[in-house]
């Protein structure tokens, strides 16, 4: 390897994985645009993110740690411990870093969901 073709020409100068959002919600991971075209699959209905690019700042993130990919959620002990067995296949977030807004807080307890944010600050 040359000096000019040093360890730093192997790292893409702006990785896609930068441009990628996990759902506060469920930590599902997807890229902006695929939250705006299609939603968030496991919880469009209270988290309305489908064409709202205001609604997908403020209800995904950037600032996640590790990936899990989820292929058959009902047999993965995986996605019993992260607790997205009864959600989509994909990938998810291990650590979801931010919480839901209150709005969306009051919504899920209005329909008698608990919330529990997936920063692990709440196991149990």
């Amino acid at each position: 390897m040359s000096q000019q073709q040093g360890p730093q020409a192997l790292i893409p100068p702006q990785p896609r994985a930068k441009a990628l959002r996990a759902c506060l919600l469920c930590s599902l991971i997807q890229t902006p645009a695929d939250f705006r075209r299609n939603g968030c699959p496991n919880c469009e209905e209270v988290m309305q993110l489908r064409g709202a690019p205001d609604r997908i700042q403020s209800c995904t993130t950037t600032h996640f740690d590790g990936v899990i990919a989820v292929i058959n959620p009902d047999e993965s002990w995986v996605a019993r411990w992260q607790r997205t067995s009864k959600y989509v296949r994909g990938m998810y977030a291990v650590r979801v870093k931010g919480r839901v807004p209150e709005d969306v807080e009051a919504e899920l307890e209005s329909r008698g969901i608990k919330y529990r944010p997936r920063d692990q600050t709440d196991m149990d």
